[in-house]
């Protein structure tokens, strides 16, 4: 039996790159396979947070409240429509966050720490970080075991994609020796394109054992479900792109399973 979660950082310093959708079905998939999971908004637009049905203005305490106010994480937890899918929300006042946890003592180690009394209740915690590397990411990479990331089929991914895996390094030597890469996530891919097989190409040859097998593809049903509050599951479940997340979550199943093997 785990005896702690697998905290996984969903990361890339870029936005637009599938990040929030991937951190918000992701996490509906592994839940759907009986997982138990914890999903934590770090991002002050709080889109995974409305992207799980959760009103932004409803929020009435946030993961700021325990960055910042030493509120425990346990406080502030909220349901979502799955019942093994819980969520820490994020809100408006994580903007100035970065800038307040700069005079905190050990203020790389906050969120490790906030998360270490609900570890053990949860099979996987998946941090949504902001697309910035700031103090925020920086945390959850720092209280992550493994860090996904999503790359956007587009023309600079490559260099994108060495920029953080540096910093990941970086954060390796510094904070956090034990973060591995969980996999790079290829997202939005358009079949119909030659540069979306052209990036997909370079980066298989570049990163071969990094890149999941599973490739998200650009779809319409995908792109308007957070806007309903709702995980692709309970939007089109039929779609492409739930099919594409589903077969994520098995990836990193059966991956779980092989290393405790």
């Amino acid at each position: 039996m785990r005896t702690s979660a697998r905290t996984i950082a969903i990361t890339n310093q870029k936005g637009g790159v599938g990040k929030t959708t991937t951190a918000i079905n992701l996490a509906a998939a592994l839940a759907m396979a009986e997982m138990r999971v914890l999903v934590v908004d770090t991002d002050a637009q709080a889109n995974c947070t409305s992207g799980l049905g959760v009103l932004r203005d409803s929020v009435r305490k946030s993961i700021y409240d325990c960055l910042i106010l030493g509120e425990p994480l346990a406080h502030v937890i909220l349901d979502t429509d799955l019942d093994s899918l819980k969520l820490v929300p994020a809100d408006r006042n994580l903007t100035g966050a970065a800038i307040e946890m700069v005079e905190l003592p050990d203020r790389e180690f906050l969120l490790k720490r906030l998360l270490a009394p609900v570890a053990a209740d949860y099979d996987f915690i998946l941090i949504d970080s902001p697309p910035s590397l700031n103090l925020l990411t920086l945390n959850g990479l720092v209280a992550a075991r493994s860090v996904l990331v999503p790359i956007q089929c587009e023309y600079f991914a490559l260099e994108g994609i060495s920029e953080l895996l540096d910093t990941v390094a970086r954060v390796r030597r510094s904070y956090n020796p034990e973060l591995a890469i969980q996999g790079i996530l290829l997202t939005m891919f358009d079949e119909r394109t030659n540069l979306s097989a052209q990036v997909r190409d370079d980066l298989r040859s570049f990163f071969p054992r990094e890149m999941f097998a599973t490739i998200i593809p650009r779809n319409v049903r995908l792109a308007e479900a957070p806007s309903f509050g709702k995980p692709i599951f309970f939007y089109d479940i039929r779609s492409k792109g739930a099919e594409s997340y589903i077969s994520l979550a098995k990836e990193i199943l059966n991956h779980e399973k092989k290393g405790a093997g």
